[in-house]
């Protein structure tokens, strides 16, 4: 199975190429793809990746479908309307480019600050993300960007207490005798990990969700722990003082691989079942039981998940569960620990695909993406900067996904700002665009892969040639960077070698050629003797780092922001996580994938749902100070008393007012890593 070059339309071969899956989703799957006549007609897993296992979900299995859309962009096009009304004239590239560059230039001129990029994982991929933007970018001198939309808070959370985004091997959970699955929804957004919890199940692994929604998972687990939005440090550390007091811990791992244990314990210790029973609104019994459970089974493991660090106090909430594994000793097993993320293995050459050294000595803002919003509507001020005149976007829908997508939409519709978008489809964003350039999907472009749930590099081929005039994002950029008049070399590096030197002699480039995929080495159990990545090579309960920034150096509870409170103008707590047939608002254009979603829903109990005359399958206004969301509502076991979910992220032109969820999402951040606070959000619910 091999191509050394795409397929072209009117080829008679059928062909199989090898390629990774481009989503923002910890299995990272190794793809293979079918072609027959130049159209991929079907994308599957690629058996021999053990990870994979030729399994795929059903999104990627549908990637062909997405990828020969009648609706996919597939020639440039310039505004022809009044801004987000999504009318456009088809130009060619030449036009496009020229004028393009003739505006950002005379930004440039007054200050390249005032143009901004704007993108996050739409693509995975190094080459297809951030190496020729980020040269371009780096060259002209544009804002840096901060993008923490995802899991900012937790990787901080990581890096001060075990030193990176670093965990346990995922195939090992197979062997785990209790699995805790914390803040994920595996069976909908991480499916390779669900195998292999699976597998332990039947061998006699018992599972336990954490979970505010009663998710398709938690109902396959064993239990089902149904805490409050943002209550997880409280709970954990209840399972810490539970630890402690019937001394289930391991000692001599504490003593010879831990800084800060004196101090953790004297903060645990004031955190009883009751009191946190009381925080995290679940009983006094299952507290004791669970802690009893995770201190008492040998090597128990943690699949922890993002969504449980989109609060207020998401940073601590991911500090205080990453610390559990290291008081029982769990580490020394390779079926114990803990796995938020394993990214920071991969030794990615970032300055050698981005070029930061383009710079030249100047030292650019940084603009945060999680408050666009606010950012886009800021003047020139000495602490801003200059105003933001331009937006490029590229492998992001800020329209869809931002948070107070009121805001972000006002300024999207500016006047006086200049936005250039690269789409595969007329996105949300598209529609305010000044001009859209048509980009090529994962099958039509080269690109290579690290992953954040499993320890091996992946490479993509492309599968067929590009449709129409689409163009991969980086011979886009290096087409802009000719017009801007940059001669250094660097801007004509090809893809492939491009791929070649994301990992430089650190990855065998022709094992990845000859079979698509090469695995990392990685110790079993990394921290079985210690070894942190930390500053003390300990894994740090207390961070003299975080101290010296003025923060607390121990994982502590910090309530929400907007805490459920029944006597409050807004009383219940929203929640909005993924929809289980898209992922993000990638897929959501899918018509066999929308079908199979229906709606807009929003979750809600049927106490809650009585109490406000609200019946299942009716229309209902969910609002707060920020806007409001028209949807259907859904009257479900899924959703506690006093919190609801808003299951996104569905494009706001699919809506029933043209809105989102993300109308009622606040810019508030988060206490590590500067992120956004999607799940800290309150509101109020009528029937309309």
């Amino acid at each position: 199975m091999s191509t050394p070059r795409p397929a072209h339309p009117g080829s008679t071969a059928t062909t199989q190429v090898r390629g990774a899956c481009p989503h923002d989703c910890p299995d990272t799957c190794a793809l293979i793809t079918t072609v027959q006549g130049g159209v991929a007609v079907r994308v599957q897993g690629n058996p021999a990746h053990p990870a994979t296992d030729g399994v795929l979900c059903a999104k990627v299995s549908r990637y062909h479908e997405r990828t020969h859309h009648p609706d996919r962009l597939l020639q440039p096009l310039r505004r022809s309307g009044p801004k987000g009304s999504g009318r456009f004239d088809p130009i060619d590239w030449e036009t496009a480019l020229t004028e393009i560059a003739a505006r950002l230039s005379a930004i440039a001129a007054r200050d390249p600050q005032g143009i901004v990029p704007y993108s996050y994982a739409g693509t995975m991929g190094l080459v297809q993300g951030e190496s020729m933007a980020g040269r371009f970018f780096h060259r002209l001198g544009a804002s840096l960007l901060d993008r923490t939309i995802c899991s900012a808070a937790g990787g901080e959370a990581l890096l001060q207490t075990l030193g990176g985004k670093l965990g346990m091997k995922v195939e090992y959970f197979a062997e785990s005798r209790l699995i805790l699955i914390w803040g994920s929804n595996s069976i909908a957004s991480n499916l390779h990990f669900w195998r292999l919890a699976q597998q332990a199940k039947r061998a006699g692994a018992r599972l336990v969700c954490i979970d505010p929604r009663r998710t398709e998972t938690a109902e396959k687990c064993h239990e089902h722990v149904q805490l409050r939005p943002g209550t997880d440090a409280a709970l954990a550390l209840a399972l810490m003082h539970e630890l402690i007091v019937n001394d289930w811990l391991d000692h001599d791992y504490i003593e010879r691989h831990t800084l800060g244990w004196e101090a953790l314990r004297e903060r645990a210790l004031r955190w009883t079942p009751e009191r946190a029973a009381e925080v995290c609104g679940v009983p006094v019994a299952q507290i004791r039981a669970l802690a009893r459970d995770y201190g008492t089974t040998p090597a128990p493991a943690i699949r922890l998940n993002y969504g449980m660090q989109r609060v207020r106090g998401g940073g601590n909430a991911a500090r205080a569960v990453a610390c559990l594994p290291a008081l029982v000793g769990a580490w020394r097993h390779r079926a114990g620990g803990l796995l938020l993320s394993n990214s920071g293995r991969f030794p990615v050459r970032r300055d050698a695909l981005q070029r930061p050294d383009l710079l030249a000595g100047r030292s650019p803002r940084t603009i945060n993406m999680s408050t666009i919003g606010d950012d886009l509507l800021r003047p020139a001020s000495d602490a801003f900067g200059p105003r933001i005149e331009a937006l490029v976007v590229y492998n992001s829908n800020p329209v869809a996904v931002a948070p107070e997508s009121a805001k972000v939409v006002a300024g999207f519709g500016r006047e006086d700002l200049f936005t250039v978008v690269l789409e595969h489809f007329q996105t949300d964003t598209a529609d305010w665009a000044d001009y859209i350039l048509p980009a090529t999907t994962q099958l039509e472009h080269w690109d290579i892969h690290p992953s954040y749930g499993h320890t091996d590099v992946l490479l993509n081929r492309p599968a067929i040639a590009p449709l129409g005039q689409a163009l991969p994002n980086t011979e886009i950029f290096r087409r802009l960077a000719r017009r801007m008049g940059f001669t250094e070399a660097c801007f004509d590096d090809d893809d492939e070698s491009l791929c070649r030197s994301a990992f430089g002699d650190a990855v065998d480039f022709d094992a990845l050629l000859a079979q698509g995929f090469a695995p990392l080495r990685v110790a079993d159990a990394p921290f079985a003797e210690g070894g942190f990545a930390t500053p003390s090579g300990r894994c740090e309960f207390f961070s003299a780092r975080l101290a010296r920034q003025g923060l607390d150096g121990l994982p502590d509870h910090l309530p929400n922001y907007e805490p459920r409170d029944g006597a409050a103008p807004y009383p219940l707590a929203m929640i909005s996580p993924p929809a289980r047939n898209f992922l993000n608002s990638s897929f959501v254009n899918l018509r066999s994938l929308r079908d199979i979603e229906g709606e807009p829903l929003l979750e809600i109990s049927a106490e809650d749902a009585a109490a406000r005359g609200i019946a299942s399958g009716g229309m209902v206004r969910v609002f707060n100070d920020r806007g409001d969301y028209h949807c259907r509502a859904e009257v479900s076991e899924r959703a506690r008393p006093g919190v609801v979910h808003g299951l996104g992220i569905w494009w706001r032109k699919f809506g029933a007012r043209g809105t989102n969820v993300n109308e009622l999402t606040s810019q508030r951040l988060t206490d590590l890593g500067r992120g956004p606070v999607f799940y800290d959000c309150a509101v109020e619910v009528e029937a309309v």
